[in-house]
């Protein structure tokens, strides 16, 4: 169990890290926030530039609304340690 925390907070503590990654992150969740993630994913679907594997990465982290949260909480509380 502790392995896993672990995990999750050094996957947060990436992804505030970096600039775009933690832009694209905040974005959506904002969109899942908004109830529009079902738009969002039939538009990352068909968006010709990324490839099968982002894809699929993105859709399963905009379907999981908890994990979302959790990025933007974090964000929002480590903003200034930045």
């Amino acid at each position: 169990m502790l392995g896993e925390w672990l995990q999750d907070l050094e996957s947060l503590e990436a992804i505030s890290r970096n600039e775009g990654t933690r832009r694209i992150f905040l974005r959506m969740a904002a969109v899942q926030q908004s109830g529009g993630m079902d738009a969002f994913l039939r538009e990352l679907e068909r968006d010709p530039e990324l490839d099968d594997t982002t894809k699929a990465t993105l859709a399963e982290l905009g379907r999981d609304e908890e994990f979302l949260l959790a990025v933007e909480e974090y964000c929002h509380r480590t903003a200034t340690q930045h």
